[in-house]
């Protein structure tokens, strides 16, 4: 993350509001919060945590808005460029034509409209003052992989796009309402049964503001717990929500709003003949500003499957495509990187984190021809994550078999089988190599 080339393209989104975290130094997160604060009231250029404020001069100036949602604080950012948006000449003066509100921290947000991918630290919102969606930027495939989702290039163009859905209102207001799902199952984050004793609607800043603050993964977070209460697991659009277009085989240039890079052979992108180079202006008759947007409407498709289509230009001439997507097509997306797995690793594995075991190393630990092949990486030491530990699990640990099945082969895959297929409760048999030996130790699935 410090190199400079990743650290110019996530600092697109993630620095949209430019105040530096590390104003105030040292390593007191509360004073860099609050040094953040002060520079970004200083300076004048963002509505500092008032979305109210920021409608309301949206309503009385006629501009569209542009909201960054960023919790604080996010460690992170304090290695990128503070303020390279701001000053990038690509970006001010898209920029200067919005009101402009930093949101710092989720608590009493209208999930009604900021629907987004909440296990992201960062998240931008274009929008009309009447709460219309314009578009979203900001996507994650992973870890290491930012700079393969944003740019600074690619914000300039998603606020180039906003400015011209917000010129040509109303032409496009039927398409733009899809931008908006349901109602989610609670109206603001701190409604959640898991949050609710512990947060209040409003950041406290006259006490322990970092602690009173609601960060988007804990929406997430909140949202699964509540649904495992019911019993029935988690139905797969929340289990792997806003799919990476790379899951349907679109691999998207980070510098354009939908431009393909490339295409995944066998893919079903490849099937409904995407071509690279092809412009996608269109999915499902919503305008696309970035590949945020390609994952709303990812995310607003069936996990059973479903017809998406396209409008793609291709030679500058347009051409409609139809995207089919088979039963279980979001499997194909990876969970590994996102923070609420820890939660899913405590009630599925017991506290245990697993990564694959490449295939050139395979034969080295001498593993079984037909088996899992996931090695522990991590055992949780404290409860409620040390259930494994207490079952005997040790880090090193190779899972062969689990609950009789050697086909999960991603710990993707042994999550959701035992989310959605293991009765709480369940003692289930997992068989595991250690030190070349071969042993069976049983693990308890809870919710």
């Amino acid at each position: 993350m410090r190199r400079r080339t990743v650290g110019a393209a996530v600092a697109a989104a993630v620095v949209l509001a430019a105040g530096s975290l590390a104003v105030a130094g040292g390593s007191d997160r509360e004073a860099k919060v609050r040094g953040d604060k002060a520079k970004v009231e200083a300076e004048g250029y963002w509505i500092y945590h008032d979305l109210a404020r920021g409608f309301s001069e949206a309503k009385a100036s006629g501009k569209p808005l542009v909201v960054a949602l960023r919790c604080i604080p996010c460690e992170e950012c304090v290695k990128l460029d503070d303020d390279l948006v701001d000053r990038d000449p690509r970006v001010r003066p898209l920029l200067d034509q919005f009101v402009r509100v930093r949101v710092v921290g989720t608590n009493g947000l209208d999930l009604s409209t900021f629907q987004y991918d909440t296990d992201q630290s960062f998240c931008v919102f274009l929008l009309r003052a009447d709460g219309t969606v314009y578009g979203r930027f900001g996507t994650r495939s992973d870890h290491k992989e930012w700079a393969d989702d944003v740019s600074v290039e690619g914000l300039a163009r998603a606020l180039e796009g906003a400015l011209e859905l917000h010129r040509a209102w109303p032409r496009d207001e039927a398409a733009l309402a899809k931008k908006k799902g349901p109602p989610p199952p609670f109206p603001s984050p701190e409604r959640y049964p898991d949050l609710a004793t512990k947060y209040k609607d409003t950041l406290d800043y006259a006490g322990d503001v970092v602690r009173s603050c609601i960060h988007c993964h804990q929406i997430g977070d909140a949202d699964r717990a509540w649904r495992l209460t019911k019993g029935a697991g988690l139905p797969e659009e929340v289990l792997f929500p806003y799919p990476h277009p790379k899951v349907v085989g679109l691999v998207l240039d980070p510098k354009q709003r939908a431009t393909v890079k490339a295409v995944v052979p066998g893919s079903a992108a490849a099937t409904a003949g995407v071509r690279a180079g092809d412009v996608i202006s269109s999915m499902d008759g919503q305008p696309l500003l970035s590949m945020a947007d390609v994952q709303w409407v990812l995310q607003r498709t069936p996990p059973e499957g479903g017809r998406v289509e396209l409008t793609v230009l291709r030679g500058g001439a347009p051409t409609t495509l139809t995207l089919v997507l088979g039963a279980g097509w979001r499997r194909a997306d990876d969970l590994s990187w996102r923070a609420s797995t820890w939660g899913l690793r405590r009630v599925a594995l017991g506290g245990l984190k697993l990564a694959p075991i490449p295939k050139a190393e395979r034969g080295k630990v001498r593993l079984p021809k037909d088996s899992i092949g996931l090695r522990v990486e991590h055992v949780g030491q404290y409860a409620p994550h040390d259930v494994a530990k207490k079952a005997g699990f040790r880090k090193g640990d190779v899972v062969v078999a689990f609950d009789g099945h050697t086909d999960l082969d991603r710990e993707t895959d042994l999550l959701r089988y035992a989310l959605n297929d293991v009765k709480p409760g369940t003692d289930v048999a997992v068989r595991v190599l250690r030190d070349g030996a071969e042993q069976t130790l049983t693990l308890r699935v809870g919710r």
